[in-house]
């Protein structure tokens, strides 16, 4: 059984669910069912896996829903020889498994492209093991996390000091696994009932050359990958336009392909008229006059960019790259070519941020607006959240960033220019989620029924911190203290020497590597300077 935290039509649109299950179902030993929050294909007599795909924080308790929904225990110490093998994949659970690490027997950490079919190669060497040994098997597989076999200790006060193996002959670390071929991902399945109708969805390029401080799809997937043109993109694209006229290009920076130009020159010949097509988030300073052309004659209507701040300073300090005339000179392309609208993302709340730098962000997008008339601007804002494997993971929330988000719509929405900015409350909840340890998932249990809301969780947090009903699931998480400190996970930042959740696990770059990186974003001599807590670390959240 495959399972998607969501419903049909978002589940089918996600490009990573559907090369897993076309994986899965090309091979003559497997029989895959896929289940969603609202169908499902008719499940098995007997299942003997249950995979999730998670590229989302806040879905880890519709995983628990979704087991429950197929009688299997949503702890993986409950689980017996008869119940499925448990495993999960995605970004989410590479960076940090750690949160939802009690209800999984096996992670899979990295591209699945050679990790899948080792993962099934193994268990199918021991299928009919008991299932300690099975999970012993796996353990060996690089790239294969089994959390059962790891245990987190910590100091008197609660402070994480190691994961470390529990038994002898368990690799110490778990590496992330990187497909290096000549090809990328493109879609297996197109449907009208897709979030994304009837669209054909080809992989670009894998992660981005640009190494924003704060970015996951960087910094998590490098190193930075581009198929073929003639061998790789070409005959994707020419594989889905036979079943459909709607194409999509994907990748964090689709335009820094080195053949992009090219491709969009193919793109260009009359026998795609009636083609239309789109393309994710683009590069600035890599939006050309033909882009903006091609983009609006295949049917496009605008184009969307990644600035993160408009202020100079804060561009440098994330490492962006781009000086404000390249935004003004893609506005102008874009316009130019035939595009409507010029769709801006953008942070608040990063380290070191100032007022003056948000009040940057809206006279910018006021610039642009009178520079070029008749281009419709929209701003999507987010507040900056710390990831794992990154150099801004020793980071914390900004409270400020919510009073700044509050700033930008009061600059910007009487000047006719829309604003979209994210919940300042959920990106809260995604830190807690992003930066914790294990001892947070008796309150993702707790979550279950209420985690569509902010008050749902923060209840969910006070009710395992008071121990109201819960000791239940604190055993069932294993031998673990209360949960980790709201403020200490959210707010604070983190001292460069201080044992990570995600430290047995290994990303692209060492941690020194990023440390480095971090000090060069924030001009400080010694990695772990950062902002103090916001109020006291044991405090319950209000």
């Amino acid at each position: 059984m495959l399972a998607f935290p969501s419903t049909y039509s978002v589940g089918i649109t996600s490009l990573g669910y559907q090369v897993v299950w076309a994986t899965l179902a090309r091979r003559a030993d497997v029989d895959v069912r896929r289940l969603f929050t609202d169908q499902g294909d008719p499940p098995h007599r007997h299942c003997d896996l249950f995979g999730l795909s998670l590229s989302w924080e806040l879905d880890g308790p519709v995983l628990l829903d979704l087991l429950e929904s197929q009688r299997i225990p949503i702890w993986a110490l409950e689980r017996g020889d008869d119940d499925p093998i448990v495993f999960g994949g995605g970004p989410v659970l590479t960076a940090n498994p750690e949160p939802l690490a009690p209800f999984f027997d096996a992670v899979l950490l990295g591209d699945g492209e050679l990790l899948l079919p080792a993962f099934l190669d193994a268990l199918q060497e021991c299928r009919s093991a008991p299932r300690p040994e099975r999970l012993r098997r796996l353990a060996q597989v690089p790239g294969v996390y089994v959390p059962s076999l790891y245990a987190p200790f910590y100091d008197g006060e609660g402070r994480l000091l190691a994961v470390e193996p529990i038994e002898a002959g368990i690799p110490a670390t778990v590496a992330k696994q990187t497909w290096r071929g000549n090809t990328l991902s493109h879609s297996t399945v197109i449907t009208p009932e897709a979030a994304w109708p009837s669209i054909h969805m080809v992989e670009v390029v894998r992660s981005c050359p640009e190494l924003c401080r704060f970015c996951l799809a960087s910094y998590l997937t490098l190193p930075f990958r581009t198929p073929s043109l003639d061998d790789g993109l070409i005959p994707a694209v020419e594989a889905g336009l036979a079943a459909t006229q709607r194409l999509g290009l994907l990748g964090a920076s689709v335009t820094q392909h080195p053949q992009f130009s090219e491709l969009l020159t193919w793109l260009d010949q009359d026998r795609f008229d009636g083609t239309r097509v789109s393309v994710s988030s683009v590069r600035a300073a890599t939006v050309t006059p033909q882009l903006g052309r091609i983009l609006a004659k295949r049917g496009s209507r605008s184009l969307t960019i990644a600035i993160e701040s408009g202020s100079e300073r804060m561009r440098e300090v994330v490492n962006k790259k781009l000086a404000t005339e390249e935004i003004f000179a893609a506005a102008r392309y874009a316009r130019d070519g035939g595009l409507t609208g010029l769709k801006l993302y953008g942070m608040v709340g990063l380290p070191s941020e100032e007022e003056a730098d948000v009040e940057a962000t809206a006279e910018l997008l006021l610039a642009l607006r009178k520079a070029t008339p008749g281009l419709r601007l929209s701003l999507g804002v987010s507040t900056f959240v710390p990831k794992a494997h990154t150099p801004f993971q020793w980071e914390g929330v900004r409270p400020e960033a919510e009073k700044r988000l509050k700033l930008l719509a009061k600059r910007l929405k009487p000047k006719g220019i829309e604003l979209r900015p994210e919940s300042y409350g959920w990106s809260v909840i995604q830190a807690l989620l992003s930066r914790s340890d294990r001892r947070l998932a008796p309150v993702i249990a707790a979550a279950r029924g209420r985690h569509e809301t902010l008050g749902g969780w923060k209840q969910a947090y006070r009710a395992v911190l008071a121990g109201d009903q819960t000791s239940d699931l604190v055993s069932l998480a294993g031998d673990l203290p209360g949960p980790p400190a709201w403020d200490d996970v959210i707010h604070a930042g983190w001292e460069g020497g201080r044992v990570l959740p995600w430290d047995h696990l290994e990303g692209p770059l060492p941690r020194d590597t990023l440390q480095r990186h971090r000090r060069e974003a924030l001009g400080v001599a010694q990695a772990g300077d950062g902002p103090g807590l916001t109020r006291d670390p044991t405090e319950a959240p209000a």
